[in-house]
């Protein structure tokens, strides 16, 4: 067998295992509760800030960008619902509350950080308030780029108006960009994936240690997503089993196989790295010898290892600068 073919089939054997010696299973239900339950909470925050930052159309923005990527069957009644409870004129706006839903909604970047944690095969090294801190920064973040996206979406149009009197060159510009928001639906996922992987868990990783689980789970999601919703479309009968709750557990098995294979992502980039795999990749792009990537990436990197490795370069060259002399 090649041996690219061995490392492939180390890393997945090695994913998938970890993934169910270590609880996947029941992670995924926590993160999918957990998502569930902080939608709502986040929403009604982001409406409070978004109004006071004049982002008014924050409910409609935040519902297309989220629910987008979603297979309709399966988002749209729960988007009925967001935006009923959002648009429902309030007499005022009780402070509390509004903190309230601010906590539940981190809730859910909690599940997320605890789920990646088991993923990365790291202990959480910092206090649980400055954990549950940079949940609700998360949570903070969040709500402001959809509310300054959701002014991008009254100012696109109202620029329309006057391109075509007095730029006459913006006016196919901005009608583009008036039409790519499923572009950037995808982008807003792609890049809250690489700040959960990169910055949620405990431990530094670099952009090129996830990007491969990153994409691994943007693959899966839409095939997963299509798969189901043709499920749903062929198969199922949610309505006759569950009656009234059949569009809440609808969401919940779906937000169960998101939530799965996010944290498979992740258990892939953790075999990536224990194996060595971009180190192996560096060296046959560089011309090295086959036999010796081979066999550096079939052994787990450990920080002793590499310490000890690069003394002995040091000192290999100090000899050789001292032999020159």
């Amino acid at each position: 067998m090649p041996s690219y073919l061995t490392i492939a089939w180390k890393v997945v054997f090695d994913a998938l295992w970890h993934f169910s010696e270590d609880d996947g299973w029941a992670m995924a239900s926590h993160v999918a509760l957990s998502t569930l339950l902080a939608i709502f909470p986040f929403l009604i925050f982001g409406t409070a800030l978004g109004s006071f930052l004049g982002a008014d159309q924050f409910a409609q923005t935040a519902v297309h960008l989220i629910f987008d990527t979603w297979p309709p069957s399966i988002a749209k009644p729960l988007a009925d619902e967001i935006v009923q409870v959002l648009t429902t004129p309030r007499g005022g706006l009780l402070t509390v509350s509004v903190l309230a839903a601010a906590y539940f909604a981190s809730n859910g970047v909690e599940a997320l950080r605890v789920s990646l944690n088991r993923a990365y095969r790291v202990s959480e090294t910092r206090p649980w308030y400055m954990t549950r801190l940079a949940s609700l920064g998360f949570v903070l973040a969040g709500v402001v780029v959809l509310a300054m996206l959701s002014i991008l979406l009254v100012v696109v149009p109202l620029a329309l108006r006057y391109a075509d009197r007095w730029l006459p060159w913006l006016d196919q510009l901005l009608a583009l960009v008036n039409n790519w928001g499923l572009v950037v639906a995808l982008f807003m996922l792609t890049t809250g994936l690489a700040v959960a992987h990169l910055w949620l868990p405990d431990g530094r990783r670099k952009i090129a240690d996830v990007l491969p689980g990153i994409l691994l789970t943007l693959l899966c999601w839409s095939i997963a997503a299509y798969g189901f919703a043709l499920y749903l479309k062929t198969f199922a009968n949610y309505v006759s089993t569950y009656a009234g709750l059949a569009s809440i557990m609808i969401v919940l098995v779906f937000l169960y196989m998101t939530g799965a294979i996010f944290i498979v992502g992740a258990e892939i980039n953790a075999a990536i790295m224990k194996y060595k795999v971009k180190r192996m990749v560096i060296r046959r792009f560089r011309g090295t010898d086959a036999k010796t990537a081979e066999v550096a990436a079939a052994e787990p990197a450990t920080p002793a290892e590499e310490a000890a490795a690069e003394a002995q370069l040091d000192a290999s060259q100090k000899q050789s600068a001292h032999v020159l002399r």
